[in-house]
């Protein structure tokens, strides 16, 4: 198994299927290999299906005999979080509510991506019901960081990032409420992708809060990430919150867009609460893009900054308490064998099936939505957003992006926060304010701490201008080495 093989990117693997120095079936195997290799330790993936993919690979290789290979994606496992949907697999959310459900259809992004020729390679551990930044909320036990053991991946798709980081998987699939792609990217050293809004389908994805949720991707590259995103977004009418944009052709549109950027700066943003080393790596990436001819503003979102928190636990916490509303017992999930009556089969099922961190959230998201406090709370929650929303908008009309950091810390120790649920909020405070806005989000490794762990560089962009956000992303990218380096497993 080469180690150099499982770390290539998407594009270098494609134009190696072409020229035929490796076939798709051998691809997979080395995966798959090195799957098992490491994965005892990492505990990236909760199933997969190898002879699936193995049959898979083989059709890709027949097309591509025949000169019908479907483009770059042809031929490549792509890993998927636990919640997007995938026929015929698994889909648990990593949860015991869910432990023995089979999906009977395939999401959008599946559709697509199949289409695109790319292969399902297994399904990918989270926090449960994508509640939580760390991947300790899992029914299917804890995700390491694979650039130390001992330490989280992030979350809520932990998973799906360390079995990139690690080698497991050259891209994978993961959703993004509240930070839950980026955060975890930058945690493991790799790109993190989270969309606009609507420019990709959540239609065959596990809701947990539907104005928030999005599916985006992790890669070895912002290259690969531009090809995934080809691959997966446009308008579907499933999906009554999809929204119809012309889809251009990220990948080739690195190379055009070469403009001198204005770059907004968020001042609030490096306060108190940031790590000194991730502060001066994000400031050094800064410096960067001043050096290269891009226009550096510091901004004030003073707004954001204080009430993004305050606001996505209470509209993020009403929508799960309503999506989850449906696991009762009696539809689908998990039942009690313990019930012996109507209402005892909904209270006990619930109880077993769900985790101490989705009660939580269930709970507090009923209360904001109860009789007289539904105004007091959840109405206000979502004016803020408004606010939080016009305020991103009002500095982008001096700005074509903003840089910040994606985490305020480097990967924290596994139990370190678990006892603490506001400490482990605080994780995503430079992310959420992207999810209520909207807008789309890139992460980047930009350096690592005194102790070899990665530092993520945030990129915010205005609505469905991705093309620019990956083509200002990939100018920082080009010039440094960060994302060339593995952990060493």
């Amino acid at each position: 198994m080469s180690t150099e093989l499982i770390f290539k990117s998407v594009a270098e693997l494609a134009g190696m299927l072409d020229s035929r120095k490796i076939s798709s079936v051998e691809l997979v195997q080395t995966f798959a290999a090195r799957t098992h290799a490491v994965d005892g330790r990492v505990k990236a993936f909760n199933s997969r299906d190898e002879a699936g993919a193995l049959d898979a690979a083989r059709a890709s290789d027949e097309r591509r005999a025949k000169n019908q290979a479907t483009g770059p994606l042809d031929g490549i496992p792509v890993g998927f979080k636990d919640v997007i949907a995938v026929e015929g697999q698994p889909l648990t959310c990593s949860s015991k509510m869910l432990a023995n459900y089979i999906s009977p259809y395939d999401a959008t992004v599946t559709e697509k991506l199949k289409a695109a020729g790319a292969i399902p390679w297994g399904r990918l551990n989270m926090d449960e019901f994508a509640m939580g930044s760390s991947t300790e909320n899992s029914a299917f036990g804890v995700t390491c960081n694979p650039w130390d053991l001992s330490r989280v991946p992030g979350g809520s798709s932990g998973g799906s990032a360390a079995a990139v980081a690690a080698g497991e998987a050259p891209v994978s699939l993961g959703s993004d409420t509240g930070g839950s792609i980026r955060q975890p990217a930058a945690l493991c050293g790799i790109v993190g992708l989270k969309p606009t809004y609507g420019l990709v389908s959540r239609y065959g994805l596990a809701a947990f809060a539907s104005s928030l949720d999005q599916i985006g991707t992790f890669a070895h590259s912002v290259e690969d990430a531009a090809v995934m995103l080809a691959a997966i977004a446009g308008h579907d009418s499933r999906d009554s919150t999809s929204f119809e944009t012309e889809i251009p052709d990220y990948r080739a549109e690195l190379g055009k867009r070469k403009g001198s950027w204005r770059l907004g700066v968020p001042k609030e943003f490096f306060g108190d609460g940031l790590d000194p080393e991730i502060a001066a790596s994000v400031r050094q990436a800064i410096e960067f893009y001043r050096g290269a001819g891009c226009e550096i503003r510091e901004v004030s979102m003073p707004f954001t900054s204080e009430y993004a928190i305050a606001a996505y636990y209470i509209i993020a916490t009403a929508e799960c308490s309503s999506n989850l509303a449906r696991y009762d017992g009696v539809r689908y999930g998990h039942r009690s064998k313990e019930a012996t009556n109507a209402i005892d089969l909904y209270f006990k099922s619930r109880a077993e099936g769900f985790g101490q961190e989705v009660k939580r959230r269930i709970i507090l998201g009923t209360y904001v939505l109860s009789s007289g406090y539904y105004d007091a709370y959840y109405i206000r929650a979502q004016k803020v957003r408004s606010l939080i929303r016009d305020e991103f908008m009002r500095v982008f009309q001096d700005c074509d992006a903003l840089l910040s950091p994606t985490t305020p810390t480097a990967a924290f120790k596994i139990g370190e926060k678990s006892a603490d649920p506001l400490s482990m909020y605080l994780s995503d405070i430079y992310t959420i304010g992207v999810n209520l806005a909207g807008l789309p989000g890139i992460s980047i490794p930009c350096g690592f701490t005194a102790g070899k762990l990665p530092i993520g560089l945030q990129l915010i962009g205005q609505p469905f201008r991705e093309a620019d956000l990956l083509a200002i992303a990939h100018r920082y990218e080009q010039a440094h080495d960060w994302h060339k380096r593995h952990p060493d497993l």
